[in-house]
């Protein structure tokens, strides 16, 4: 069908209206669109209805419907809207489920306008929106932006990161999905749009879900004592909400996650949080544990939320959690030397808990129409342990043995860490001018004890042997504090004149007390040597000017600065003290042109000064490592990055195909490198100086395909090639070492649905890498990977979801003694019952107990694999019990089993 829809008084044409095609026999969505800038549509798809409603909606007009038989093409020539003469503030008042609408700069989809099964999860849901994508690791992207928020009726649920809100929530309770660019506290507080280049995700609540509660328990016990135990109840009351949750589990699993089936088993390939390299696991901004390897966890948590319009919003969490963790590692390194590599074997057992506890708070409230205040209140209070011993020894090329050592190191710490940011913004008049004063604090303390046991042995012509008993008492104390004040003056309309000053003091004092152990006295004596007992303090004085526009088609700004820093150093056990001035005048611009039609191009230049840190610069050594001594230097310049990005997004809403382009580069000038001199026994002295020609950059496509027949099959492609290119310049034993990088990813990806019964969904990623040396005598690295995995999941008979996540993947360029492929499956087999309420789940995971943890990393002067402890196979039972008080089943039944998030 084509035609066009213009404003009945003026015939003014429509952009951004919405045509949606449904059955006239029972109104089920077929096909939808929406105008161009010339108010033209054309509306497509595959049905096998003979006669269709179609409706068009435009908002602050009146709907209008009408009945098409249907034929291979139908026009329908201008279609004539009539203005809405009365409608209450703030409310739109339409009677039809427009299935998506635009809204200034806001796109907002009807939930129950998109085929989904009645339990199924937002995550799910959002993978059926047009131009809205969700990898395996439930990153969200729409129309290649990625969102960096998800919230709950405009309210911040437990934290802003995306997975927290998709994995828990039910598709059911939603009403709408509005999905908006990210704004920041002072555009959402003058009205303006934001830069578009990270996405929000606003998830409004259907009315009869607005008052009462819902919650999830679930519990589950396995092979090798495998276990785990989580539960989440929601407590709504109009804007209010009372969130409790609590976790506890031995298969690296926060429990953050209410998956159907999958929720049960150690995440392989991530599970909606974030797991660091030594095992520690963050929710947003919120982190949890240290742990490496397999970690034992139990976290509670409650999270509270409410707004008034014009008056308050407030949203507060609090987290306490344990974690205790081991890991072995097995690390091979070969290290690059002018003269010749030689190469190091690390084998290291690690076992460390941790307590935590964690606020936070943000709190808005509204003087009145022209004034806002804001806090973001943080408080943490972490208590670690930890034991790591460790076997190294080092060879030459000709495999002769050069040294070794041995090391026990304990450690008991503890952090506390208190931020604070206070905003207050006062608008001026309504042509735009405002002013805003800002303080922010960060007041941390870090201490630490520690021994360390060691025994070095040198061998050869000239053969020798140390023995470290040594004990490390650390304090450390830093106290920051920023304030700083904007001003903008509106030059004509959507043209302004920003001003800003800021300031920053930040003080850091920090005790190191080392002792050696003494056979003469037969106790602990202090060594000034390696001690030290310094403050570190830095000044800094930043001055802004710059122009803005923030036009309907073209937005863009253009800023000077002035850094002036200045640093001061004073150790009174070393008696050394210094004082660095550095003063640099940075610009930075941004320019996003809309070019209609979704289509929009941006371009964003900005540079930043990264100071050297008080390790980098106090020339105190440090024999942590005793084969690895590291020692500061004070004549470190800061290092300047400029950033360079180019980005082009594209979506079709005819075509339902979406295209996104992005670029870019980072120069980095007086980068700070480490340089190390490596002597005859290989015992590396590592210092740090500032080098030029670092760069790096990164390009790529990512396209987007959509095919829908009725309520019979869809089917999503993204296809998804990268590169990534770097340069890192550094020094070794006094000599230029340039490496030049290059990774090619090409990337595709299917998702087929049949019937809602049957979904598949294969992808493939090839890795290819190639590093290039200066140094004749060191040779080159090119290495291939592969990556494939399929998840298939089945819904047929009613009530039984039948699951399987296989991944297969490869890694030409391991060392011998590593393995270089790997099988990796997992199975589930759920049973819902009593009315759906109750799902019994039995869980194969690594099902062929390939399981691995291996990779190689490339560095400047050195290529390094590792391998560490891995979650083996288990089989596990459990079973998930569902409640609310909003009616049977918490929503509409329809016929369906469940939709769950995979790992």
């Amino acid at each position: 069908m084509k035609g066009k829809m213009v404003d009945s008084t003026n015939e003014t044409p429509l952009e951004g209206a919405t045509i949606y095609a449904e059955s006239a026999q029972d109104s089920t969505l077929i096909s939808y669109t929406i105008t161009n800038a010339n108010g033209s549509f054309v509306l497509e798809g595959k049905t096998s209805v003979k006669r269709v409603r179609v409706n068009f909606s435009y908002n602050g007009f009146e709907s209008k419907s009408i009945e098409v038989p249907l034929k291979p093409t139908v026009d329908l020539g201008t279609i004539k809207m009539e203005e809405r003469l009365q409608q209450l503030q703030g409310v739109d008042v339409i009677a039809e489920r427009v299935p998506i609408a635009i809204r200034k700069d806001t796109l907002e989809f009807n939930a129950d306008s998109f085929t989904a099964r009645p339990d199924a999860t937002v995550e799910e849901l959002l993978k059926q929106l047009p131009g809205v994508e969700v990898d395996s690791e439930g990153k969200i992207t729409v129309n290649g932006k990625e969102v960096n928020q998800v919230l709950v009726n405009d309210q911040v649920f437990f934290s802003k990161d995306p997975k927290v809100v998709t994995k828990s929530l039910s598709k059911d309770v939603i009403s709408k999905i509005q999905i908006t660019n990210t704004k920041t506290k002072q555009q959402r507080f003058m009205g303006e749009e934001g830069d578009g280049e990270t996405k929000t995700i606003n998830l409004t609540l259907k009315e009869n879900m607005n008052k009462g509660y819902m919650g999830r328990l679930s519990a589950g016990y396995g092979t090798d004592d495998r276990y785990q135990a989580n539960g989440l109840v929601n407590y709504f009351n109009d804007t209010q909400r009372v969130s409790l949750l609590g976790s506890s589990n031995n298969v690296n699993n926060p429990g953050f996650s209410f998956d159907e089936i999958y929720d049960m088993v150690g995440r392989a390939r991530g599970n909606g949080m974030r797991f660091g390299q030594n095992g520690s696991f963050a929710v947003g901004n919120t982190s949890f544990g240290f742990g490496q390897g397999i970690a034992t966890s139990s976290t509670v948590g409650a999270s509270y939320a409410n707004q008034e319009k014009d008056r308050y919003r407030t949203d507060g969490n609090y987290f306490y959690s344990y974690s205790d963790s081991y890991n072995d590692e097995k690390i091979s390194r070969e290290n690059i030397l002018p003269t010749g590599n030689f190469f190091t074997d690390t084998e290291t057992n690690f076992v460390g808990t941790t307590n935590s506890n964690q606020a936070t708070a943000n709190m808005e409230f509204d003087i009145d129409k022209t004034t806002r205040v804001s806090l973001e209140p943080s408080l943490s209070v972490n208590r670690t342990n930890s034991t790591d011993t460790e076997n190294t020894i080092s060879r030459n090329e000709a495999g002769d043995l050069i040294n070794s050592n041995t090391s026990l190191r304990t450690s008991d710490g503890m952090q506390r860490n208190f931020s604070n940011r206070l905003d207050i913004m006062k608008k001026l008049d309504t042509l735009g001018r405002f002013v805003r004063v800002y303080f922010n604090n960060n007041n941390r303390i870090n201490d630490t004890e520690s021994a360390l046991n060691s025994e070095r042995t040198i061998y050869g012509d000239d053969p020798s042997e140390q023995i470290l008993d040594q004990q490390t008492i650390i304090d450390n104390a830093e106290d920051s504090y920023e304030m700083g004040m904007v001003y903008r003056q509106p030059l004509k309309k959507d043209l302004f004149l920003d001003f800003e000053y800021q300031y920053s003091d930040s003080d850091q004092k920090n005790s190191r007390s080392v002792m050696d152990f003494s056979e003469a006295t037969g106790d602990y004596v202090f060594n000034p040597t390696l001690s030290s007992d310094f403050d570190f303090s830095t000044r800094k004085h930043v001055p802004e000017v710059g122009i803005v526009s923030n036009g309907q088609k073209i937005r863009f700004n253009l800023k000077a600065r002035y850094e002036g820093i200045d640093l001061e150093n004073e150790d009174r056990i070393q008696s050394i003290s210094f004082s660095k001035d550095y003063s640099k005048f940075l610009l930075s611009s941004y320019l996003n042109y809309n070019l209609g039609n979704n289509k929009r191009i941006s371009a964003n230049y900005n540079t930043n000064v990264n100071v050297p840190s008080v390790n980098q610069l106090q020339p105190v050594p440090n024999v942590n490592n005793p084969l690895n001594i590291v020692v500061g230097n004070p004549d470190l310049a800061p290092q300047v990055t400029h950033n360079i990005y180019l980005n082009f997004n594209d979506y079709n809403w005819k075509e339902r195909t979406g295209i996104f382009l992005y670029s870019g580069m980072s120069f980095e000038k007086d980068k700070v490198v480490a340089s190390t001199t490596t002597d005859a026994n290989f015992i590396r002295t590592t210092t740090y100086q500032n080098v030029e020609g670092n760069y790096r950059g990164w390009a790529g496509i990512n396209y987007s395909k959509q095919i829908k027949k009725d309520s019979l099959y869809t089917l999503g492609i993204t296809f998804n090639p990268n590169a990534n290119f770097r340069k890192e310049v550094g020094f070794t034993n006094g000599n230029k070492l340039e490496a030049s990088n290059i990774n090619l990813n090409p990337r595709i990806g299917l998702r087929f649905n049949y019937m809602e019964m049957v979904e598949l969904e294969p992808n493939y990623t090839l890795g290819m890498n190639a590093t290039r040396y200066n140094l004749d005598m060191v040779d080159d690295i090119d290495f291939i990977t592969h990556s494939l995995s399929v998840k298939m999941t089945t819904f047929w008979p009613e009530n039984v979801v039948w699951g399987n996540d296989i991944v297969y993947s490869y890694n030409g360029n391991l060392g011998s003694g590593f393995d270089k492929d790997a099988l990796f499956w997992n199975m589930s087999l759920g049973v819902q019952m009593f009315k759906k309420t109750a799902t019994l789940k039995v869980l194969a995971y690594d099902l062929l107990n390939q399981n691995i943890n291996t990779r190689r990393t490339t560095g400047q002067d050195f290529v390094q694999d590792f391998q560490g402890t891995a979650l083996k196979r288990y089989f596990m039972g459990s079973l998930t019990i569902k409640f609310n008080s909003f009616g049977e089943g918490g929503g509409p039944q329809r016929r369906g089993g469940p939709r769950f998030m995979r790992l």
